[in-house]
């Protein structure tokens, strides 16, 4: 493994803050990341990513928002994770549920790190095809307003 990888396989995810997190993202190579995006580890990220959602909500920025927001993140296997917004709040969930999204967003480990840790810009990721987005693609675009994005 290489350095950075060795660092978050060392991780107590729950003890660095969104900023530390986003600053070892930026670091990392797409290798480092593939290395580290497997089996437990990745389980790992994905929940405590998912996991602080909630913590990063921004209900005055969401307002009235009501939207299901369904995430898939591809690869060694997809991923699905959902996120409800409404009534100030801001809910997630491992798994697809019977409800229709307002939006589908789709990416590999590796756009989806980036983009939740501030490190990669959205509208790239879509005009490159590495974020896909099916549904209402007014509210994927606005979507980062919701959170508070990191700042590496």
């Amino acid at each position: 493994m290489t350095d950075i990888a060795d660092e978050l396989a060392g991780l107590d995810f729950a003890a660095v803050s969104p900023e530390e997190f986003a600053g070892i993202v930026k670091k990392a190579s797409a290798k480092d990341i593939a290395t580290i995006m497997q089996g437990d580890m990745r389980e790992r990220v994905l929940a405590e990513v998912f996991g602080r959602m909630g913590r990063q909500f921004r209900p005055d920025a969401a307002g009235s928002l009501d939207a299901l927001i369904r995430w898939k993140v591809t690869g060694e296997q997809e991923t699905v994770y959902e996120t409800r917004i409404a009534d100030g709040t801001c809910t997630v969930t491992e798994g697809r549920s019977e409800a229709d999204p307002r939006v589908t967003l789709v990416m590999g480990d590796a756009e989806f790190l980036k983009l939740v840790s501030g490190n990669g810009n959205p509208v790239t990721m879509f005009m490159t095809r590495k974020l896909k987005v099916a549904g209402d693609v007014g509210l994927a675009s606005g979507l980062t307003r919701y959170f508070d994005i990191p700042k590496a």
